[in-house]
């Protein structure tokens, strides 16, 4: 299974919750499964695994349910779920699918023109977005949530239901959402350098939009997107000869 990328995330999602069941639930089959203790192709019981756990059924069917939608899981014939196995080259080809359908979805918005109401929301998720670095210091939850809520923004800019169904989808491939790879406390100043990398470019997509600049705004947002995609790049290149693409990394939002 030399080529399947299995990663632990460090940092928990923003939006999670972290003091009841289903955020315990979510955090550790996370991290089981991006650690590799859980391979792709396990199927996951909900008696047992409850029972393993300490928790009741409908948290962790909740939690489940959450990683299906990060693209972790899928939902296995006759119910339950089976863990997803995933390549290098399922990775990078996500990460590019992401790239070029965000990248249609802000021509189009630039092109046709946004509601006022929509891109004057845009304007303040970038400027809370500024707000999250203080200083040296860069706070990762806030930025985390309000990331989300920006690339949401972002797909419904254009008004167009079949891209924004088909970017939520693509989103459930493995790796596939607003993410970038890099190690965590190992390499903290490149952590932080790539926050605010990725937030420049967020103000820069924010003002071809509102300029009406579509093709600035395509190659923006796909840059944007090819930021997971260096990032992975950067950590094969690294890694050791012969050692198994599993280090702990942190999820870094883009």
């Amino acid at each position: 299974m030399a080529d399947i990328v299995y990663m632990i995330v460090r940092r928990a999602m923003a939006a999670q919750p972290k003091d009841n069941q289903e955020g315990r639930a979510l955090i550790a089959l996370r991290e089981r499964i991006l650690g590799g203790v859980l391979p792709g192709g396990t199927r996951l019981f909900e008696v047992p695994l409850a029972e393993e756990m300490r928790i009741s059924r409908t948290p962790l069917r909740a939690a489940m349910s959450r990683l299906a939608e990060e693209g972790l899981l899928e939902r296995a014939r006759g119910g339950g779920f089976l863990v997803r196995a995933f390549t290098v080259a399922d990775v990078i080809d996500a990460i590019e699918l992401r790239g070029v359908l965000e990248g249609t979805a802000a021509r189009l918005a630039a092109e046709r023109g946004v509601p006022e109401e929509r891109l004057a929301r845009l304007a303040v998720l970038t400027a809370e977005l500024d707000g999250c670095f203080q200083g040296a210091t860069v706070d990762f939850e806030r930025y985390s949530a309000l990331n989300g809520a920006f690339h949401a923004a972002l797909q419904h800019l254009p008004g167009s239901e079949i891209l924004a169904r088909e970017l939520e989808r693509t989103k459930t491939l493995p790796f596939a959402s607003p993410s970038a790879f890099l190690p965590d406390e190992t390499a903290h100043a490149d952590f932080e350098r790539s926050l605010a990398h990725a937030q420049a470019q967020h103000r820069a997509l924010h003002e071809a939009i509102a300029a009406r600049e579509g093709a600035r705004a395509e190659a923006i947002a796909r840059e944007h997107a090819r930021l997971a995609r260096r990032n992975l790049d950067h950590l094969i290149r690294n890694k050791a000869p012969g050692a198994p693409l599993s280090p702990a990394l942190a999820l870094v939002i883009d």
